[in-house]
């Protein structure tokens, strides 16, 4: 029997859940993610304000302040992994106003920090994980390599 490859289809939905100022359209939101290659996906993009996402970090992490991405896998945590062949699918949640402001503090531009944390989610979303030093170290090279292809900096130059 062959392998059926999934189509490199993107099927993005982009929630806008607070004020639109500032804030990235779908094109960019769809290039950002297509770049983290994730194969065929369906993913939901949610632009919130910082009590929605206070709100959502607190219910689903514990940590009772809004922090810039969650990741939400629809298949994260369950028994039963989603059966083989369906597509990577899950939501990504940005606070706008966390984004803003960590964009702000760090120097950088605004459309840079999106694209990192859109780019960053994704990986997340494909497995990818920050625990532990090794991890990290890999997704962060990863994080480097998509984002330079994008034409963004190093999003951790100056960290360490």
């Amino acid at each position: 029997m062959t392998e059926t490859k999934l189509p490199r289809r993107l099927d993005l939905s982009v929630q806008y859940a607070c004020n639109r100022d500032g804030v990235p359209c779908r094109a960019d939101f769809r290039r950002w993610l297509r770049a983290a290659e994730p194969g065929a996906a369906r993913i939901t993009v949610r632009l919130v304000d910082e009590a929605e996402g206070r709100e959502l970090n607190r219910d689903y992490r514990g940590k009772d302040y809004a922090t810039n991405v969650l990741t939400f896998a629809y298949d994260e945590g369950e028994d039963m992994p989603l059966p083989e062949g369906l597509p990577l699918m899950g939501d990504l949640v940005l606070c706008r106003q966390v984004v803003e402001r960590e964009a702000a503090e760090q120097g950088k531009a605004l459309d840079a920090h999106y694209a990192h944390l859109s780019v960053h989610g994704m990986l997340h979303l494909q497995g990818f994980d920050h625990e532990d030093d090794a991890e990290a170290e890999e997704m962060e090279a990863r994080e480097r390599e998509i984002l330079a292809g994008l034409g963004y900096p190093d999003p951790y130059a100056g960290e360490r």
